[in-house]
């Protein structure tokens, strides 16, 4: 290649530039508008038709796949299909009623829900393995989030961590006038005992499953879907210990809900031990869970069991959990 010099440079930069304007010119003429204007509807209903196959589609795979793939599987798939064509319907609805000549903030922002959603789709897991180890993750990611709000309570005292503004619009103060007693506090132990066996549990399971799991048979993808139907009980079960917690403090409330949370892991612990996950190299882990929620749970049961009375003539019984002194009208 020759070398060129500066003049001759600058002119091929001018006649670039005067090509380029010649062009933006040639866009804007009354003739190329018209063209336009002309060929839009026949681009409109070309782009309708292939939004409209493309999310048939998408729908048509969704009901081609067996369930004999997994419940697990088939839930995923389902969840995102069903994002997928909402996101379709409301960007469709904001266009019609948005004037042709104006790209609105609404059509943006409802242009990247359906990118948001083609992008879960091509994520979506390849088995029903896969797809029970997302579910369980999710799960074990919302019980540290319960066991980290524990964690706040206690060093606060009992307080809960809250909403400010959700409090100033429903005019309460949530428990910020409360503290824990010392009997209510000897309860945290046990309580967070039950939650840190639930998430090791979880983990462990996880770890399981990468080592040994399989969706390979039928028996294998229904015990994969018994695990994940166990471990979604357990964060509602973790959440309603938590807020039991918050003081004043049911003692009746939270010895049933400790002994629902307990009864749900040790479903899945059981679930695990009798899965194709958990060969005898694993049985020890299980085992020592096991134990640890009977221990807490005991705990919880010894602590709470002074409240119970007798039941009276009526064969009524009455809970004396909150000893606090009311307040006098």
């Amino acid at each position: 290649m020759r070398p060129i010099g500066r003049e001759e440079f600058c002119e091929i930069c001018q006649r670039r530039e005067t090509k380029r304007e010649t062009l933006e010119a040639a866009k804007d003429s009354p003739h190329t508008r018209q063209r336009t204007d002309l060929n839009r509807p026949r681009i409109c209903e070309r782009l309708s038709q292939e939004v409209r196959d493309a999310t048939i589609g998408a729908v048509s795979v969704y009901h081609q796949l067996p369930e004999s793939q997994g419940r697990a599987l088939n839930n995923a798939v389902r969840c995102a299909t069903i994002q997928l064509v909402e996101g379709m319907i409301q960007l469709v609805e904001v266009i019609l009623r948005t004037p042709q000549e104006s790209l609105s903030q609404e059509q943006l922002i409802s242009t990247g829900g359906v990118w948001e959603a083609c992008d879960r789709v091509s994520c979506l897991p390849h088995d029903n393995l896969a797809a029970v180890t997302l579910a369980i993750s999710s799960c074990l990611e919302l019980i540290k989030d319960a066991l980290e709000e524990m964690e706040q309570m206690e060093a606060e005292g009992g307080a809960s961590p809250g909403d400010p503004l959700e409090d100033e619009l429903l005019g309460s103060p949530g428990n910020a006038g409360f503290a824990w007693t010392d009997a209510e506090r000897q309860l945290l132990g046990p309580c967070k005992g039950l939650v840190k066996a639930t998430k090791a549990g979880l983990r462990k399971l996880l770890a399981a499953m990468r080592s040994h799991g399989g969706a390979d048979t039928e028996e294998q993808v229904a015990q994969l879907d018994a695990l994940a139907e166990a471990a979604a009980e357990l964060s509602p079960s973790v959440d309603e210990l938590v807020l039991s917690l918050c003081p004043p403090v049911n003692q009746l409330a939270l010895r049933l809900n400790a002994g629902k949370l307990a009864s749900v892991l040790m479903k899945m612990l059981e679930t695990t031990r009798t899965s194709h996950v958990c060969p005898p190299s694993e049985e020890s882990w299980v085992r020592f869970l096991a134990g640890a929620v009977d221990h807490n749970l005991g705990k919880i049961k010894d602590s709470t069991q002074g409240l119970l009375r007798d039941p009276g003539p009526a064969g009524e019984g009455r809970c004396t959990s909150d000893t606090r002194p009311k307040e006098q009208p």
